[in-house]
């Protein structure tokens, strides 16, 4: 299916968890926040929240700086 993961097209397997996008792209200790469509999605259910076909997924880290 295809995803829009950071503003860059991604095809990613159907039925695929938000967590699993994550280990795959290999940025899940990264990330500290997820949005999907403009929503958050709460850490703890990323393991079986599903994406849909065509869905903005917005994935989150801090960065320091001054």
């Amino acid at each position: 299916m295809n995803l829009v993961i950071n503003g860059e097209n991604r095809d990613m397997a159907d039925g695929i968890t938000l967590l699993a996008i994550m280990q795959e792209l290999k940025i899940e200790e990264k990330v500290m926040a997820a949005a999907v469509n403009m929503n958050i999605v709460k850490k703890d259910i990323w393991h079986e929240y599903k994406p849909q076909e065509n869905d903005v997924l917005e994935l989150l880290h801090f960065v320091g700086g001054g």
